[in-house]
């Protein structure tokens, strides 16, 4: 038997197994997708490339690592599926060759108040055993650290039942140590709401009293205060009686009975904590958020000093450190804290910590602290968070797959981003990128560019095959690629200042600076330098300002870009007056939807743990409207040919002839605007691509009134051939009399700039001053910061 094996081994043939490298797909046909069929190189870096919508995510993420996913999830028994997402199989005939695939995406993370860059990287987990094993003095084991568990005690008896009359009562107690401040509830800030900014108090609850988003006269959430039998319905809530007061802002929870249903009614004020100020603030939808900013304000809880632990937890310290200080500590600073501990009994757990925090600075994130909330990481700083769990990684022959994970990154950190991605597949991985810049695009072995177009335009391989193939290939990618936007030789003169004087947020360190007004500034620098900080935080959102940050849009399968932008509201009203009925009529999500897939154009099956099955409706084919409905018709057209109109032809429907309607048409003119003419005004946001969606926003804060415009990175998921085209609806905003700001990485923003903020030099602690004001010209003349240096490679200078 050995000798066999041993000739085997040294049988000049290749192997059968090792003939398995490549992951091949036949006739995909996700989302845009056209019966794609391409070959990927296993253990290679493959980047993926093609204007934005074009098909890039679907074939990559809904196809290939959707498909590795699903069939993972089916080695599981049935009892363990029936408790997981249930996966749909991607719309492909063949995928070969798959593995294990890890899908690390721009998705925020977790949004709730207590997610922190430590607890969702499991660096906290890991202090807090430190610091049960090493504080002194002692206060128990690793929970009594935790800001999310709170201390509780409990006693009592119970009896036991032997048989034969026998019976015996025991007396139990049980106690458990959190490090939870009682105050805050382990959030760090406590809130302060201004009632009148509630209700107006003048009024009585039949007339409808209450300025809270969603607590409507005829709706459930008022109907169980004004019919609880608590209150006089006819009383202004002003004249209530102390009690009566009570039980309106602050009764505990309590059963009672509206027409024969059993609810539950619960005061003013902890409902709206539980409803409302329970989440992150940057998960709210807009008007909740503008509410919340009127009638909440958060300040720093003075229990804990906002570090969200008890005085118990805080109590505890290794040298003169305890949990809170180095949770508070930059990553950097902590790693260098933790590699000069020298502590035998704790060293495996030191080992993993140090190799955890040394791989958030080695990806770029040691600016940050372990306190910092996650729900305020950009998408950048959140995708590369996610990665630190796979840098030390044992695996091999995984499939990696990375959305841009150039977002957010100073073209100074690119490179040390390329290296990571590089280091993955030199362990024998199979790396997937979609990717925009150059620099990530030029590391590849292997290219896949798709379009030629977007959306219904796109959805085809244009080409394959390496960077210098590319570039020949005469693609919109390949025609773009060196592409170079020049310095402008004359810029536009400012027309006043917006004065920031001792700036302190975060890492600023008394910041004084003039922001040019009416011209496009852009304020630039290395991630974690305070850009954001400088310009989020010093310049007031009132309502002359019109912030657009990077919050990513949210939508069901029912949402879609007419009811996003609001376009929908226009559209149903010129239909209801042309046909003289009511607009909710032509809403599928109300009155005018079809009966039996109720509005969703399809019918879902569940079949338990299998895939459930989606057909088209066919008492609607899909259309989704009630039959009836569709017989009203504007134009000659009905509600459903309207919805399948690309935004470039309900332009001109509503701009002209009998549809005229200038309120719709102003809305389609801004999403042409930023070149979205290719979309269907029906199309479900869950098949817009990040660049999609990115510019869909930015089509609806357009239209919002303001002088100064604040944009957080909008060529995020922006192809080459369509920042030219970002480039010029800035410099249409400018012309028109607006000041636009603009915090952006990309050196073809920077260089179209009339007036650049550079701040620096470092990141955290050593940034947060200004290292440069000026021209695009003169930073590239003087080429003193990072930026000047990165700039000047780029304009050839």
């Amino acid at each position: 038997m050995s000798k066999a094996t041993t000739a085997d081994r040294q049988s000049p043939g290749p192997h059968v197994a090792d003939s398995h490298d490549v992951i091949r797909v036949h006739g995909a046909r996700e989302n845009n997708l056209r019966d794609v069929s391409i070959e990927i190189p296993k253990r290679r870096l493959t980047v993926f490339t093609g204007v934005s919508g074009s098909g890039k995510s679907s074939l990559v993420f809904d196809t290939i690592a959707a498909e590795s996913q699903r069939l993972i999830n089916e080695t599981y028994s049935a009892f363990l599926q029936g408790f997981m997402p249930n996966l749909a199989r991607p719309e492909v005939d063949v995928l070969d060759g798959l593995t294990t695939a890890i899908a690390v995406d721009q998705q925020r993370m977790g949004s709730d108040p207590r997610s922190t860059v430590g607890t969702a990287t499991d660096a906290n987990a890991m202090l807090r055993i430190l610091f049960s094993r090493l504080g002194t003095p002692h206060i128990g084991p690793p929970g009594a650290f935790s800001f999310n568990t709170a201390s509780v005690s409990a006693s009592g008896g119970f009896t036991v039942d032997r048989g034969a009359d026998k019976t015996r009562t025991e007396k139990v107690s049980f106690s458990r140590t959190g490090g939870m401040c009682t105050h805050c509830e382990g959030r760090g800030t406590v809130s302060d709401i201004d009632l009148t900014e509630l209700y107006d108090d003048s009024k009585s609850l039949s007339e409808d009293p209450f300025t809270i988003p969603t607590y409507t006269g005829d709706g459930w959430v008022v109907r169980v205060i004004t019919e609880s039998g608590f209150f006089d319905k006819e009383k202004p809530i002003r004249e209530y009686t102390k009690k009566e007061r009570h039980d309106f802002l602050y009764r505990e929870p309590v059963k009672v009975k509206i027409n024969g249903v059993n609810l539950t009614y619960e005061g003013l004020i902890p409902k709206l904590q539980k409803s409302f100020l329970s989440k992150d603030r940057e998960s709210m939808q807009p008007h909740i958020r503008a509410f919340v900013d009127r009638a909440v304000t958060f300040t720093r809880c003075p229990d804990c000093d906002g570090t969200r632990l008890s005085e118990l937890a805080r109590s505890s310290k290794i040298g003169e450190v305890n949990i809170a200080d180095a949770c508070s500590m930059e990553i950097r600073d902590l790693a260098e804290w933790v590699r000069g501990l020298d502590e035998p009994s704790v060293a495996p757990l030191l080992t993993k910590l140090q190799h955890t925090l040394d791989s958030f600075v080695e990806i770029g994130l040691g600016y940050l602290s372990l306190d910092r909330s996650s729900g305020t990481l950009s998408g950048g700083e959140a995708q590369r968070t996610k990665m630190i769990r796979h840098l030390g990684s044992s695996l091999t022959d995984v499939t990696y797959v990375f959305d841009e994970p150039s977002i957010g990154l100073h073209p100074h950190d690119i490179q040390r981003m390329n290296n990571l991605l590089l280091r993955l597949r030199d362990k024998g991985n199979t790396v997937l990128v979609v990717e925009h810049k150059p620099e990530t695009i030029a590391i590849a072995d292997h290219v896949v560019d798709l379009g030629p177009g977007a959306g219904t335009a796109g959805g085809t391989v244009c080409f394959e095959g390496t960077l210098e193939g590319l570039r020949a290939s005469g693609t919109v990618t390949g025609r773009h690629l060196d592409d170079r936007a020049k310095i402008k030789a004359t810029v536009r003169k400012p027309a006043g200042a917006l004065e920031i004087r001792g700036a302190s947020a975060n890492n600023l360190q008394g910041v004084d600076v003039d922001v040019p007004l009416g011209v496009l500034t852009v304020v630039t620098g290395v991630a974690g330098s305070g850009k954001s900080s400088l310009v989020h935080g010093s310049i007031p959102a009132d309502e002359g300002v019109v912030a657009i940050d990077q919050t990513p849009i949210r939508g069901s399968r029912r949402s879609n870009p007419a009811t996003y932008t609001g376009l929908a509201d226009p559209i149903r009203k010129a239909f209801a007056k042309a046909n003289g009925v009511k607009p909710a009529l032509f809403s599928a999500n109300s009155e005018g939807a079809c009966p039996t897939c109720n509005g969703a154009g399809v019918i879902y099956t569940d079949l338990a743990i299998m895939q459930s099955v989606a057909t088209p409706c066919e008492e609607c084919e899909g259309r989704r409207f009630e039959a009836s409905v569709l017989e009203y018709r504007l134009g000659g057209r009905d509600i459903s040919e309207v919805l399948a109109m690309p935004v470039t032809e309900a332009e001109e429907f509503f701009g002209t002839g009998e549809a005229r309607t200038p309120a719709a048409h102003r809305i389609l003119a801004r999403l042409a605007d930023v070149g979205l003419g290719y979309l269907t005004l029906g199309q479900p946001l869950t098949t817009l691509s990040g660049g999609e969606r990115q510019r869909l926003k930015l089509a609806t804060h357009m239209g919002e009134k303001g002088g100064v415009y604040v944009l957080d990175e909008p060529t995020t998921g922006l192809h080459l051939a369509d920042v030219e085209q970002l480039l010029g609806l800035l410099d249409r905003l400018v012309d028109s009399g607006k000041s636009v700001i603009v915090i952006e990485h990309h050196q073809a923003v920077m260089a179209h700039a009339d007036w650049i903020i550079d701040l620096g030099p470092g990141a955290g602690h050593d940034g947060g001053r200004i290292v440069f004001e000026g021209t695009p010209a003169d930073l590239v003349e003087a080429r003193s910061t990072l930026t000047g240096e990165h700039l000047a490679a780029y304009v050839g200078a």
